[in-house]
């Protein structure tokens, strides 16, 4: 595990590294992960969720009780179910999304993936992801664990992060580089 732990760092990285030890010890590394692949979706599409946590005026006790019955009429894990009440509890629940990528990369280090971040101007579907998960894998030469944010700013086209590497085709980037090589005509 050290060699994995290196992948992540701070705050973020110390939760995770805690709650990828506890579930690969009880065995329940897969459910936890798909929790956490959850919980990241839902803190990315509700802007109330993001409120709650990072809200200072509301309370450890009513952030917990919420997040618990929202985690819990989602169907997660027991054991992510306590983590996220052990953040709770800890008041670091501001960094709670940083704490999910952070086992997402965690993860693919230990399966001997590489964590590719694809930003989209709407949801891709499912054959739209094996495409370009399948160009990934092979331009890469590993498996790549593709996960896919949506940013309605970027107006079309996609950006592709994998580690420190990024590839930006998106349109509002065209349209950027068009109005800066239009200002040199003039």
């Amino acid at each position: 595990m050290p060699a994995e732990a290196s992948v992540v760092t701070g705050i973020a990285g110390r939760y995770a590294v805690a709650l990828f030890d506890l579930a690969l010890e009880n065995g329940v590394l897969d459910a936890v992960a798909a929790d956490i692949t959850a919980l990241a979706t839902m803190i990315d599409e509700s802007e109330d969720l993001v409120r709650l946590l990072r809200s200072p005026v509301i309370g450890r006790e009513a952030q917990g009780k919420a997040l618990d019955a929202v985690l819990e009429r989602a169907g997660i894990d027991p054991l992510t179910r306590k983590f996220v009440g052990v953040v709770t509890a800890n008041r670091r629940l501001f960094a709670l999304r940083d704490m999910c990528k952070a086992f997402r990369a965690l993860l693919a280090a230990h399966r001997g993936e590489v964590v590719a971040e694809v930003t989209t101007a709407f949801a891709l579907n499912d054959s739209q992801m094996l495409a370009i998960k399948g160009e990934l894998s092979a331009a890469m030469k590993t498996e790549v664990d593709l996960q896919n944010r949506i940013d309605d700013g970027i107006l079309g086209g996609m950006i592709v992060r994998v580690g420190s590497r990024m590839v930006d085709a998106s349109l509002r980037t065209k349209l950027q580089n068009l109005r800066i090589a239009m200002r040199g005509v003039e």
